[in-house]
C-alpha cells in the first residue's frame, strides 16, 4: 500500500527564499511558487534525485500553519509524505487500523494536482504524515 516518499515538507516564512538556499549549496531544480488557497498555504518545491523538498509557508492569516510557524520562527520539518496507489483505500485501511485522518476524510487537490489527505501525527509517531495518490 505505502509507496515511495514522494517529499519532506518544510514550513518557513518564504518558501522561495527558502528554497533559494538549496538551489545555490546543492544546484537543485526549483520550481515557481504556487498559491495552494484551498490548503492556506504558498509551495515551492525543490528536485531532488530521489525526492522533493517541499517548501511552505502561510497563504494569509487563517493559514493551517501559521501557528506552527509562530512555534518555529525559523522554520521547521512540517509533515512528510509518502505516495499510494489508491487513496481511497488506503484511507479505509488506515481507518481500520485505528489511523485517524484529519478533516472530513475526503481527499482534496494538492499541490501535484493529485489527492492527498493528511494523518495524524499521534498515530505516526508525532510525524504529520500525508498520502498522495500516485
Amino acid at each position: 500500500m505505502l509507496g515511495r516518499l514522494n517529499h519532506v515538507a518544510i514550513a518557513v516564512k518564504d518558501a522561495e527564499k527558502a528554497a533559494k538556499i538549496y538551489g545555490a549549496a546543492f544546484g537543485a531544480e526549483i520550481s515557481a511558487a504556487v498559491p495552494l488557497p484551498e490548503h492556506g498555504v504558498i509551495t515551492v518545491f525543490v528536485t531532488l534525485p530521489n525526492t522533493k523538498i517541499e517548501f511552505i509557508q502561510p497563504l494569509g492569516e487563517a493559514s493551517p500553519i501559521t501557528k506552527f510557524i509562530e512555534r518555529n520562527a525559523d522554520g521547521g520539518i512540517h509533515h512528510i509524505c509518502y505516495d499510494v496507489p489508491d487513496i481511497i483505500a488506503a484511507r479505509d485501511r488506515l481507518i481500520g487500523e485505528g489511523a485517524r485522518v484529519l478533516g472530513d476524510g475526503v481527499p482534496k487537490i494538492g499541490a501535484h494536482g493529485k489527492p492527498v489527505l493528511f494523518l495524524h501525527p499521534k498515530d505516526f509517531s508525532g510525524a504529520l504524515v500525508e498520502i498522495e495518490q500516485n
